[in-house]
Protein backbone atom coordinates (compact mmCIF):
# COMPACT_ATOMS: atom_id res chain seq x y z
CA UNK A 1 0.00 0.00 0.00
CA UNK A 2 3.16 2.31 0.58
CA UNK A 3 2.54 2.95 -3.31
CA UNK A 4 -0.17 5.07 -2.45
CA UNK A 5 0.25 8.72 -3.73
CA UNK A 6 1.02 10.64 0.12
CA UNK A 7 -0.28 13.91 -1.53
CA UNK A 8 -3.65 12.53 -2.33
CA UNK A 9 -3.89 10.15 1.19
CA UNK A 10 -3.43 13.24 3.33
CA UNK A 11 -6.03 15.15 1.87
CA UNK A 12 -8.72 12.38 1.94
CA UNK A 13 -6.86 12.07 6.07
CA UNK A 14 -7.52 15.94 6.22
CA UNK A 15 -11.28 15.33 5.41
CA UNK A 16 -11.46 12.52 7.55
CA UNK A 17 -9.82 13.11 10.95
CA UNK A 18 -11.70 15.73 12.39
CA UNK A 19 -14.84 13.52 12.37
CA UNK A 20 -12.66 11.12 14.36
CA UNK A 21 -13.63 10.92 18.55
CA UNK A 22 -9.95 10.47 19.31
CA UNK A 23 -9.01 13.42 17.03
CA UNK A 24 -7.79 16.35 19.80
CA UNK A 25 -7.87 19.07 17.37
CA UNK A 26 -11.10 19.42 16.26
CA UNK A 27 -12.11 23.27 14.36
CA UNK A 28 -8.30 24.31 15.11
CA UNK A 29 -6.21 25.61 11.93
CA UNK A 30 -3.89 23.21 11.02
CA UNK A 31 -1.85 21.56 8.22
CA UNK A 32 -1.10 17.87 8.38
CA UNK A 33 2.01 15.51 6.74
CA UNK A 34 1.87 11.90 6.22
CA UNK A 35 4.54 8.89 6.31
CA UNK A 36 4.54 5.57 6.44
CA UNK A 37 6.19 4.20 9.67
CA UNK A 38 5.36 0.15 8.71
CA UNK A 39 3.49 -2.11 6.17
CA UNK A 40 2.08 -4.81 8.34
CA UNK A 41 1.66 -8.70 6.81
CA UNK A 42 -1.90 -9.46 6.71
CA UNK A 43 -5.19 -10.63 4.86
CA UNK A 44 -4.94 -7.07 2.92
CA UNK A 45 -1.96 -4.98 2.90
CA UNK A 46 -1.63 -3.01 5.93
CA UNK A 47 0.09 0.20 6.13
CA UNK A 48 0.85 2.34 9.38
CA UNK A 49 0.71 5.72 8.22
CA UNK A 50 2.71 8.49 10.78
CA UNK A 51 0.09 11.72 10.82
CA UNK A 52 1.74 14.94 12.03
CA UNK A 53 -0.80 18.14 12.37
CA UNK A 54 0.66 21.72 12.95
CA UNK A 55 -1.34 23.55 14.27
CA UNK A 56 -1.32 27.80 13.22
CA UNK A 57 -0.37 28.63 16.89
CA UNK A 58 2.70 25.93 16.80
CA UNK A 59 1.35 23.12 18.56
CA UNK A 60 1.85 19.70 17.09
CA UNK A 61 0.14 16.48 17.58
CA UNK A 62 1.05 12.87 16.30
CA UNK A 63 -1.42 9.87 15.55
CA UNK A 64 -0.84 6.96 13.93
CA UNK A 65 -3.51 5.75 11.80
CA UNK A 66 -3.26 2.09 10.44
CA UNK A 67 -4.91 1.84 7.06
CA UNK A 68 -6.12 -1.25 5.04
CA UNK A 69 -6.39 -1.15 1.49
CA UNK A 70 -8.96 -3.38 -0.26
CA UNK A 71 -9.88 -4.05 -4.17
CA UNK A 72 -13.68 -4.44 -3.35
CA UNK A 73 -15.44 -1.78 -0.92
CA UNK A 74 -16.06 -4.00 2.18
CA UNK A 75 -19.93 -3.30 3.21
CA UNK A 76 -18.85 -4.40 6.99
CA UNK A 77 -16.38 -1.26 6.87
CA UNK A 78 -18.52 1.32 5.51
CA UNK A 79 -18.33 3.43 8.75
CA UNK A 80 -14.67 4.06 8.56
CA UNK A 81 -13.62 4.51 5.15
CA UNK A 82 -11.56 6.83 4.83
CA UNK A 83 -11.85 6.87 1.15
CA UNK A 84 -10.96 5.82 -2.01
CA UNK A 85 -7.89 6.55 -4.68
CA UNK A 86 -6.24 5.15 -7.82
CA UNK A 87 -3.45 3.27 -8.00
CA UNK A 88 -1.83 1.58 -11.19
CA UNK A 89 -4.50 -1.70 -11.33
CA UNK A 90 -7.48 0.39 -10.26
CA UNK A 91 -9.45 1.78 -7.28
CA UNK A 92 -8.58 1.48 -3.91
CA UNK A 93 -11.14 1.69 -1.39
CA UNK A 94 -8.93 2.90 2.37
CA UNK A 95 -10.59 1.74 5.79
CA UNK A 96 -9.42 2.08 9.42
CA UNK A 97 -7.73 -1.43 9.51
CA UNK A 98 -8.74 -1.54 13.39
CA UNK A 99 -12.10 -2.01 12.48
CA UNK A 100 -11.13 -4.97 9.89
CA UNK A 101 -11.39 -8.63 11.76
CA UNK A 102 -9.73 -10.30 8.56
CA UNK A 103 -5.78 -7.75 9.69
CA UNK A 104 -6.17 -7.29 13.09
CA UNK A 105 -4.76 -10.79 14.18
CA UNK A 106 -1.47 -9.03 12.57
CA UNK A 107 -1.17 -7.40 15.87
CA UNK A 108 -0.96 -10.49 18.37
CA UNK A 109 0.63 -12.04 15.44
CA UNK A 110 4.00 -9.85 15.48
CA UNK A 111 3.71 -9.87 19.42
CA UNK A 112 3.86 -13.89 19.59
CA UNK A 113 6.87 -13.75 17.07
CA UNK A 114 8.74 -10.75 18.76
CA UNK A 115 8.60 -9.45 15.22
CA UNK A 116 10.11 -6.23 13.70
CA UNK A 117 7.99 -4.50 10.43
CA UNK A 118 9.46 -1.40 9.68
CA UNK A 119 10.52 0.72 12.17
CA UNK A 120 7.55 -0.92 14.27
CA UNK A 121 8.70 -3.42 17.06
CA UNK A 122 6.44 -6.16 18.56
CA UNK A 123 7.13 -7.15 21.78
CA UNK A 124 5.91 -10.05 23.84
CA UNK A 125 5.93 -9.99 27.77
CA UNK A 126 4.70 -13.48 28.55
CA UNK A 127 6.60 -16.39 28.03
CA UNK A 128 4.62 -18.84 26.59
CA UNK A 129 3.45 -17.49 22.47
CA UNK A 130 -0.20 -19.36 22.89
CA UNK A 131 -1.15 -16.95 25.49
CA UNK A 132 -1.49 -14.15 23.12
CA UNK A 133 -4.56 -15.32 20.93
CA UNK A 134 -3.75 -14.26 16.97
CA UNK A 135 -6.13 -16.85 16.18
CA UNK A 136 -9.29 -14.94 18.37
CA UNK A 137 -11.71 -12.90 16.10
CA UNK A 138 -11.52 -9.02 17.08
CA UNK A 139 -14.04 -6.54 18.23
CA UNK A 140 -13.52 -3.02 19.01
CA UNK A 141 -15.15 -1.29 21.55
CA UNK A 142 -17.73 1.28 21.90
CA UNK A 143 -17.19 4.57 24.23
CA UNK A 144 -13.27 5.11 23.79
CA UNK A 145 -12.65 8.86 23.84
CA UNK A 146 -8.67 9.14 23.00
CA UNK A 147 -7.30 5.29 21.97
CA UNK A 148 -9.28 2.51 20.11
CA UNK A 149 -9.85 -0.69 22.04
CA UNK A 150 -10.74 -3.90 20.72
CA UNK A 151 -10.74 -7.10 22.70
CA UNK A 152 -9.82 -11.15 21.13
CA UNK A 153 -12.33 -13.67 21.65
CA UNK A 154 -12.74 -13.56 25.73
CA UNK A 155 -9.28 -13.68 26.74
CA UNK A 156 -7.06 -10.41 25.53
CA UNK A 157 -7.62 -6.80 25.02
CA UNK A 158 -5.62 -4.64 22.82
CA UNK A 159 -5.80 -0.99 23.52
CA UNK A 160 -4.35 0.97 20.51
CA UNK A 161 -2.72 4.96 21.31
CA UNK A 162 -4.11 6.56 18.62
CA UNK A 163 -2.21 10.07 19.56
CA UNK A 164 1.30 9.49 19.98
CA UNK A 165 4.35 10.50 22.45
CA UNK A 166 7.72 10.06 22.61
CA UNK A 167 8.21 7.11 25.44
CA UNK A 168 6.93 4.52 26.87
CA UNK A 169 3.23 5.14 27.76
CA UNK A 170 2.73 4.97 31.51
CA UNK A 171 0.21 2.40 31.18
CA UNK A 172 2.56 -0.25 29.80
CA UNK A 173 5.27 1.02 32.46
CA UNK A 174 3.05 0.19 35.32
CA UNK A 175 1.23 -2.90 34.25
CA UNK A 176 4.54 -4.50 32.71
CA UNK A 177 6.13 -3.84 36.75
CA UNK A 178 3.22 -4.98 38.24
CA UNK A 179 3.02 -7.86 36.24
CA UNK A 180 6.42 -9.11 36.96
CA UNK A 181 5.49 -8.33 40.18
CA UNK A 182 3.03 -10.31 40.25
CA UNK A 183 0.22 -8.24 41.71
CA UNK A 184 -3.06 -9.30 42.27
CA UNK A 185 -5.35 -6.51 41.30
CA UNK A 186 -4.23 -4.99 37.82
CA UNK A 187 -4.53 -7.37 34.32
CA UNK A 188 -1.63 -8.96 33.33
CA UNK A 189 0.26 -7.74 30.41
CA UNK A 190 1.16 -9.79 27.73
CA UNK A 191 2.69 -7.49 24.70
CA UNK A 192 3.33 -4.39 23.79
CA UNK A 193 3.94 -2.31 19.93
CA UNK A 194 6.65 0.25 20.10
CA UNK A 195 8.57 2.15 17.20
CA UNK A 196 10.93 5.38 17.62
CA UNK A 197 10.07 8.46 17.92
CA UNK A 198 12.08 11.79 18.42
CA UNK A 199 14.92 9.57 19.36
CA UNK A 200 13.13 7.47 22.16
CA UNK A 201 11.23 3.96 22.27
CA UNK A 202 7.57 5.35 22.21
CA UNK A 203 4.29 2.93 22.82
CA UNK A 204 1.73 2.55 20.03
CA UNK A 205 -0.24 -0.37 21.51
CA UNK A 206 -0.82 -2.68 24.63
CA UNK A 207 -2.51 -6.14 24.70
CA UNK A 208 -3.60 -7.14 28.11
CA UNK A 209 -5.55 -9.68 30.01
CA UNK A 210 -9.52 -9.54 29.31
CA UNK A 211 -11.43 -9.35 32.58
CA UNK A 212 -14.25 -11.73 30.24
CA UNK A 213 -16.83 -11.72 33.44
CA UNK A 214 -16.26 -8.00 35.25
CA UNK A 215 -18.59 -5.22 35.51
CA UNK A 216 -17.07 -1.91 36.08
CA UNK A 217 -17.65 0.05 39.46
CA UNK A 218 -19.27 2.66 37.99
CA UNK A 219 -22.17 0.28 36.70
CA UNK A 220 -22.49 -1.72 39.79
CA UNK A 221 -22.63 1.44 41.79
CA UNK A 222 -25.50 3.32 39.60
CA UNK A 223 -27.53 -0.43 40.26
CA UNK A 224 -27.24 0.36 44.05
CA UNK A 225 -28.49 3.59 43.92
CA UNK A 226 -31.40 2.86 41.48
CA UNK A 227 -32.03 -0.15 44.09
CA UNK A 228 -32.14 1.92 46.90
CA UNK A 229 -33.79 4.95 45.10
CA UNK A 230 -36.56 2.33 44.31
CA UNK A 231 -37.05 1.47 48.36
CA UNK A 232 -38.71 4.85 49.78
CA UNK A 233 -38.80 4.09 53.15
CA UNK A 234 -35.27 2.04 53.73
CA UNK A 235 -32.02 3.56 54.63
CA UNK A 236 -28.35 2.82 52.18
CA UNK A 237 -27.34 -0.38 54.46
CA UNK A 238 -31.17 -2.02 54.48
CA UNK A 239 -31.53 -1.82 50.88
CA UNK A 240 -31.01 -5.25 48.89
CA UNK A 241 -28.60 -3.62 46.76
CA UNK A 242 -26.39 -1.91 49.23
CA UNK A 243 -22.48 -2.00 47.87
CA UNK A 244 -20.78 -0.90 50.90
CA UNK A 245 -19.18 -4.41 51.20
CA UNK A 246 -18.27 -3.64 47.82
CA UNK A 247 -17.26 -0.73 48.30
CA UNK A 248 -14.47 -1.64 51.57
CA UNK A 249 -13.01 -4.61 49.51
CA UNK A 250 -12.54 -1.80 46.47
CA UNK A 251 -10.62 0.07 48.99
CA UNK A 252 -8.36 -3.16 50.14
CA UNK A 253 -7.82 -3.44 46.66
CA UNK A 254 -6.45 0.04 46.14
CA UNK A 255 -4.57 -0.13 49.17
CA UNK A 256 -2.68 -3.10 47.55
CA UNK A 257 -1.80 -1.62 43.98
CA UNK A 258 -0.47 1.59 46.05
CA UNK A 259 1.99 -0.99 48.03
CA UNK A 260 2.86 -2.46 44.74
CA UNK A 261 3.52 0.26 43.04
CA UNK A 262 5.54 1.51 45.93
CA UNK A 263 7.58 -1.84 45.87
CA UNK A 264 8.20 -1.55 41.56
CA UNK A 265 8.68 2.01 41.49
CA UNK A 266 9.80 2.99 45.27
CA UNK A 267 9.06 5.92 47.54
CA UNK A 268 10.88 9.21 48.96
CA UNK A 269 9.22 11.76 50.79
CA UNK A 270 8.58 15.30 49.48
CA UNK A 271 10.10 18.13 50.01
CA UNK A 272 9.05 21.46 51.70
CA UNK A 273 9.22 22.99 48.41
CA UNK A 274 7.05 19.99 46.64
CA UNK A 275 4.48 20.75 48.53
CA UNK A 276 4.53 24.55 48.65
CA UNK A 277 4.54 24.02 44.24
CA UNK A 278 1.20 22.05 44.90
CA UNK A 279 -0.68 23.95 47.22
CA UNK A 280 0.58 26.91 44.45
CA UNK A 281 -0.86 24.61 41.25
CA UNK A 282 -4.15 24.19 43.47
CA UNK A 283 -4.26 28.22 43.73
CA UNK A 284 -3.71 28.55 40.02
CA UNK A 285 -6.51 25.87 39.26
CA UNK A 286 -9.03 27.41 41.38
CA UNK A 287 -7.87 30.80 40.13
CA UNK A 288 -8.89 29.87 36.04
CA UNK A 289 -11.91 27.77 37.73
CA UNK A 290 -13.58 31.08 38.66
CA UNK A 291 -13.48 32.43 35.04
CA UNK A 292 -15.42 29.99 34.07
CA UNK A 293 -17.68 28.51 37.16
CA UNK A 294 -18.11 32.33 38.91
CA UNK A 295 -20.07 30.34 41.64
CA UNK A 296 -16.76 29.41 42.83
CA UNK A 297 -16.46 32.87 44.22
CA UNK A 298 -18.56 32.12 47.29
CA UNK A 299 -16.30 29.04 48.46
CA UNK A 300 -12.67 30.67 47.00
CA UNK A 301 -11.37 31.54 49.83
CA UNK A 302 -11.88 28.64 52.12
CA UNK A 303 -10.56 26.17 49.57
CA UNK A 304 -7.38 28.62 49.20
CA UNK A 305 -6.71 28.33 52.91
CA UNK A 306 -7.16 24.30 52.53
CA UNK A 307 -4.44 24.44 50.08
CA UNK A 308 -2.51 26.90 52.03
CA UNK A 309 -3.08 24.10 54.32
CA UNK A 310 -1.10 21.94 52.47
CA UNK A 311 2.08 24.50 52.18
CA UNK A 312 2.36 24.32 56.15
CA UNK A 313 2.02 20.45 56.87
CA UNK A 314 4.93 19.90 59.21
CA UNK A 315 4.29 15.84 58.76
CA UNK A 316 6.18 13.70 56.27
CA UNK A 317 4.29 13.22 52.63
CA UNK A 318 5.63 9.76 51.53
CA UNK A 319 4.91 10.23 47.27
CA UNK A 320 5.73 7.05 44.73
CA UNK A 321 3.71 6.41 41.41
CA UNK A 322 -0.12 6.00 41.39
CA UNK A 323 -3.12 5.87 39.12
CA UNK A 324 -3.68 9.16 38.61
CA UNK A 325 -7.11 8.99 37.01
CA UNK A 326 -9.15 6.65 39.96
CA UNK A 327 -12.17 6.17 39.76
CA UNK A 328 -15.06 4.11 39.82
CA UNK A 329 -14.96 3.22 35.63
CA UNK A 330 -11.29 2.22 36.44
CA UNK A 331 -12.10 -0.58 38.80
CA UNK A 332 -13.72 -4.06 37.16
CA UNK A 333 -15.32 -6.00 39.63
CA UNK A 334 -14.50 -9.88 38.56
CA UNK A 335 -16.17 -12.90 40.29
CA UNK A 336 -13.24 -13.07 42.33
CA UNK A 337 -11.72 -9.64 43.26
CA UNK A 338 -11.37 -6.04 41.88
CA UNK A 339 -9.31 -5.32 39.24
CA UNK A 340 -8.03 -1.50 38.47
CA UNK A 341 -7.20 -0.64 34.66
CA UNK A 342 -5.92 2.39 32.66
CA UNK A 343 -2.55 3.62 34.30
CA UNK A 344 -2.35 6.22 31.41
CA UNK A 345 -2.88 8.92 34.39
CA UNK A 346 -4.83 12.47 33.93
CA UNK A 347 -6.23 12.44 30.08
CA UNK A 348 -5.20 16.17 30.13
CA UNK A 349 -2.01 15.90 31.42
CA UNK A 350 1.35 16.06 29.96
CA UNK A 351 3.07 12.84 29.65
CA UNK A 352 5.75 13.46 31.57
CA UNK A 353 3.77 14.89 34.90
CA UNK A 354 2.02 11.23 34.51
CA UNK A 355 5.29 9.73 35.28
CA UNK A 356 5.75 12.29 38.65
CA UNK A 357 5.20 10.48 42.07
CA UNK A 358 2.75 11.79 44.18
CA UNK A 359 0.45 10.86 47.22
CA UNK A 360 -1.80 8.03 47.17
CA UNK A 361 -4.25 10.24 48.47
CA UNK A 362 -4.91 11.36 45.46
CA UNK A 363 -6.16 8.22 43.84
CA UNK A 364 -7.67 8.32 46.93
CA UNK A 365 -9.77 11.31 46.83
CA UNK A 366 -10.31 10.80 43.14
CA UNK A 367 -12.53 8.00 44.29
CA UNK A 368 -14.31 9.89 46.44
CA UNK A 369 -15.39 11.93 44.44
CA UNK A 370 -16.69 8.62 42.18
CA UNK A 371 -18.77 7.98 44.78
CA UNK A 372 -20.47 11.34 45.31
CA UNK A 373 -21.08 11.24 41.71
CA UNK A 374 -22.58 7.83 41.57
CA UNK A 375 -24.56 8.74 44.76
CA UNK A 376 -26.44 12.24 43.31
CA UNK A 377 -26.36 10.86 39.57
CA UNK A 378 -30.23 9.55 40.09
CA UNK A 379 -30.85 13.16 41.36
CA UNK A 380 -29.80 14.92 38.02
CA UNK A 381 -32.26 13.46 35.81
CA UNK A 382 -35.14 14.22 38.30
CA UNK A 383 -33.70 17.49 40.16
CA UNK A 384 -32.80 18.37 43.94
CA UNK A 385 -36.09 16.99 45.67
CA UNK A 386 -35.34 17.28 49.34
CA UNK A 387 -35.78 13.29 49.99
CA UNK A 388 -33.95 12.27 47.34
CA UNK A 389 -30.97 14.37 47.84
CA UNK A 390 -30.61 13.04 51.35
CA UNK A 391 -31.24 9.61 50.14
CA UNK A 392 -28.26 10.31 47.45
CA UNK A 393 -26.07 11.66 50.19
CA UNK A 394 -26.71 8.92 52.73
CA UNK A 395 -25.63 6.13 49.92
CA UNK A 396 -22.83 8.22 49.19
CA UNK A 397 -21.17 9.39 52.71
CA UNK A 398 -21.90 5.48 53.56
CA UNK A 399 -19.86 4.02 50.49
CA UNK A 400 -17.00 6.69 51.18
CA UNK A 401 -16.78 5.24 54.58
CA UNK A 402 -16.71 2.03 53.62
CA UNK A 403 -14.16 2.46 50.68
CA UNK A 404 -11.68 4.36 53.31
CA UNK A 405 -12.19 1.34 56.10
CA UNK A 406 -11.15 -0.98 53.64
CA UNK A 407 -8.15 1.19 52.39
CA UNK A 408 -7.22 1.70 55.83
CA UNK A 409 -7.29 -1.88 56.97
CA UNK A 410 -5.51 -2.80 54.02
CA UNK A 411 -2.32 -0.37 53.81
CA UNK A 412 -2.37 -0.01 58.02
CA UNK A 413 -2.89 3.75 57.85
CA UNK A 414 -6.32 5.08 57.59
CA UNK A 415 -6.21 8.57 54.90
CA UNK A 416 -8.60 10.06 57.36
CA UNK A 417 -5.42 11.07 59.68
CA UNK A 418 -4.67 13.14 56.61
CA UNK A 419 -7.32 15.18 56.19
CA UNK A 420 -5.66 18.27 55.44
CA UNK A 421 -3.97 16.18 52.66
CA UNK A 422 -6.90 14.43 51.58
CA UNK A 423 -9.18 17.88 51.91
CA UNK A 424 -6.95 19.54 49.40
CA UNK A 425 -6.85 16.89 47.08
CA UNK A 426 -10.56 16.45 47.13
CA UNK A 427 -11.32 20.07 45.99
CA UNK A 428 -8.91 20.64 44.03
CA UNK A 429 -10.58 17.30 41.89
CA UNK A 430 -13.98 18.96 42.89
CA UNK A 431 -12.53 22.13 41.30
CA UNK A 432 -12.11 20.35 38.04
CA UNK A 433 -15.13 18.85 37.80
CA UNK A 434 -16.70 22.10 37.95
CA UNK A 435 -15.44 23.64 34.74
CA UNK A 436 -15.56 20.34 33.37
CA UNK A 437 -19.54 20.56 33.96
CA UNK A 438 -19.84 23.89 33.13
CA UNK A 439 -18.65 23.41 30.04
CA UNK A 440 -19.73 20.17 29.01
CA UNK A 441 -23.01 19.01 31.08
CA UNK A 442 -24.35 22.45 32.71
CA UNK A 443 -26.91 20.35 34.19
CA UNK A 444 -24.48 18.17 36.49
CA UNK A 445 -22.79 21.71 37.81
CA UNK A 446 -24.97 21.12 41.44
CA UNK A 447 -22.53 17.95 41.96
CA UNK A 448 -19.11 19.47 42.49
CA UNK A 449 -20.50 23.01 43.52
CA UNK A 450 -22.55 20.95 46.62
CA UNK A 451 -19.00 19.22 47.67
CA UNK A 452 -17.16 22.23 47.36
CA UNK A 453 -19.61 23.59 50.07
CA UNK A 454 -19.42 20.96 52.31
CA UNK A 455 -15.60 21.16 52.35
CA UNK A 456 -15.71 24.46 52.68
CA UNK A 457 -17.90 24.76 55.64
CA UNK A 458 -16.82 21.55 57.40
CA UNK A 459 -13.04 21.75 57.18
CA UNK A 460 -13.11 18.04 56.62
CA UNK A 461 -13.57 15.46 53.44
CA UNK A 462 -17.33 15.06 52.73
CA UNK A 463 -18.04 11.65 54.17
Amino acid sequence: MTDIDAGRLRGLIERWLPTQRWFAGKGRDASLSVEVLADLPAAHPVTIWLVTVDYADGETETYQLPLVSRREPAASLEHVLVGTVEDDDGPVWLYDALHDKEVTPAWLTGMQEDTVAGAVRFVRYVDAPEEIPAQEPSLVLSGEQSNTSMVFGDTAIMKVFRRLHPGINPDIEVQAALTKLGARHVPRLLGAVEADLEGQASSLAMLGEFMTTATDGWELAKTSVRDLMAEADLHAEEAGGDFAGEAERLGEAVASVHADLAVAFGTREASADELAERAEAMHGRLKRALEIVPALGDVAPALAAAYDAVRGLSDAVTVQRIHGDLHLGQALRTVTRWVLIDFEGEPMAAMASRRELDSPLRDVAGMLRSFEYAGFHRVIDVGFEPQLSYRAGEWSTRNREAFLTGYAHASGADPRAHGVLLRAFEADKAVYEAVYEARNRPNWLPIPLASLNRLAQDGGTAT
